[in-house]
């Protein structure tokens, strides 16, 4: 079973998305800021990383680079969800990209399409 990790600092965003991919099978992990993430990503294998851009300790695009660098997981498919500031960054850091509000449909395809189910 592939496991996947949220990381949204608006828990009810998260919630939902957490919800929709359980139903789907998936199993989920939850994290508030990019630190706690990496925290996570140590103790935990993960499938894929779905981050938010705009958070407190770490953004999303900083996140994406520790888990590249820190964490040397070169591999690791990281979704960025994001409102207007997805266009502020730099998306060829990511393996998609949504903007808020995405439909759960096509985040869920993407997702299985990313994990080669």
């Amino acid at each position: 079973m592939n496991t996947i990790l949220i990381v949204d600092d608006e828990y009810l965003i998260a919630d939902i998305l957490g919800f929709a991919l359980e139903d789907e099978g998936f199993l989920v992990e939850k994290a508030s800021n990019g630190r706690k993430a990496l925290d996570a990503l140590k103790e935990k294998r993960v499938e894929l990383v779905i981050t938010d851009y705009m958070m407190p300790v770490l953004n999303g695009e900083e996140l994406v680079m520790a888990i590249r660098k820190e964490l040397e997981l070169a591999d690791l498919p990281v979704i960025l969800m994001s409102g207007a500031q997805a266009s502020q960054g730099r998306p060829e850091l990511f393996a998609a990209v949504f903007e808020k509000p995405f439909d759960m449909d096509q985040m869920i395809s993407k997702v299985r399409e990313l994990l080669n189910m």
